[in-house]
């Protein structure tokens, strides 16, 4: 399955909290999942993001969501201030599951 992209074998959903933003990446079929869980590590998404977090805002985190096929991951200070204060396009952060979407899936 190299060559793709993650949305190939996943979908997202978002949420945010002040600057914090969450996105879960959930597997449409359960024999992906292992392989979504042993490749999508919450430092493949930090550095994914790397440009647009704030470092001093804490590290990414990653949770493990198995009844519902999911991984979902907390991404603090990616909002810059939260919706009422950020200067960002997309304040709610609602693009940025579909970002980590276009990451290249490398998982044989």
């Amino acid at each position: 399955m190299k060559g793709l992209e993650l949305r190939a074998v996943a979908h997202s959903r978002t949420g945010d909290k002040g600057d914090t933003s969450n996105i879960s990446v959930i597997a449409y079929r359960a024999e992906d999942y292992p392989r979504l869980c042993a490749w999508l590590t919450a430092e493949r998404v930090a550095d994914y993001f790397a440009s647009l977090l704030d470092p001093s805002a804490g590290p990414v985190r990653r949770y493990a969501v198995p009844g519902v096929l999911a991984l979902n991951f907390v991404l603090p200070g990616i909002l810059r201030g939260g919706v009422t204060r950020s200067l960002a396009l997309d304040a709610h952060g609602k693009s940025l599951g579909s970002a980590l979407l276009d990451m290249p899936w490398e998982c044989d």
